[in-house]
């Protein structure tokens, strides 16, 4: 009796302390919800997240923004960047990876090196030779060069991530589809695919959220306010006036995050296996 009460208190104790630690952590993101459904004076009048009194106005005021578009236009844009973009590096990082986890050919260590030096090259290195690039091609003002990079494996940290699953996938499987018959690319598609299915997952989930969270490449490369995605028209509500509404921003802010928080929780269980794992189960 007293190690079964002994083992209640301690899991009493545990419990409380992890559920006051989650709320403490999801606490900014319930109080953007609920400051979504406040009035601009009670926003700041109270730090509390649940609103003395709900209303919509912030949502309706929002979707008609201080363009001639309202919000579904760049959401609609986003989706022209993130599908795109995600299906290209699906397909070229799971390409490239396969190539280099399985094959033999001259130069392997020094491209592998070279890709390993890629992830610890900052961004904003590379940024006015990229600009350069796309200008001389005509890509300015258009969406290519923001998803066109991810289509020849320009993602580095994707590669690495899928080679590392890759080697932890033993080769009978694909030795004895060879025999039966299956060429190289058979093979990759009907045998080394599905099993890599979590970690192409979690890739192309980690890029659906970077993508819709990015600001500074749209920034860069876009001009035209009817192009702008989610992220730049965010940015236009607060430019608008001198006295903008931060009901209306921080409603758009939530219909900005239900598409990333959507797609997390429909490949919750892949993406854990594929982060967790990252390898075969017997």
């Amino acid at each position: 009796m007293k190690l079964r009460r002994r083992n209640r208190i301690n899991a009493f104790v545990r419990y409380s302390l992890l559920i006051l630690v989650g709320f403490i952590m999801i606490y900014p993101l319930l109080w953007l919800v609920g400051a979504a459904f406040k009035t601009n004076s009670e926003i700041f009048s109270s730090a509390w997240f649940w609103p003395a009194r709900p209303t919509l106005d912030g949502f309706r005021e929002g979707w008609e923004t201080s363009t001639p578009y309202n919000f579904g236009h760049f959401f609609l844009n986003s989706m022209y960047i993130v599908i795109p973009k995600v299906i290209g590096t699906a397909i070229s990082c799971t390409l490239v990876a396969y190539g280099f986890a399985r094959f033999e050919f001259p130069g392997k260590k020094i491209l592998f090196s070279i890709l390993i030096a890629t992830l610890l090259l900052p961004d904003v290195v590379t940024r006015i030779p990229q600009y350069l690039l796309f200008r001389e091609l005509g890509w300015l003002d258009t969406y290519l060069p923001l998803f066109v990079p991810s289509w020849v494996a320009g993602d580095a940290f994707f590669v690495f991530m899928v080679i590392q699953f890759l080697r932890a996938i033993p080769r009978e499987m694909e030795e004895a589809a060879r025999v039966d018959g299956a060429n190289t690319a058979q093979t990759l598609i009907f045998i080394v695919v599905p099993i890599l299915m979590p970690a192409i997952i979690s890739v192309c989930l980690f890029q659906f959220m970077w993508t819709m969270n990015d600001f500074l490449g749209p920034l860069i490369y876009i001009s035209s306010v009817e192009k702008y995605p989610v992220s730049i028209a965010l940015k236009l509500s607060i430019d608008a006036t001198e006295a903008f509404n931060w009901n209306a921003i921080l409603s758009m802010t939530v219909l900005a995050l239900i598409p990333s928080l959507v797609v997390f929780f429909l490949a919750q269980k892949s993406f854990i296996e594929g982060i967790s794992t990252g390898g075969v189960k017997g």
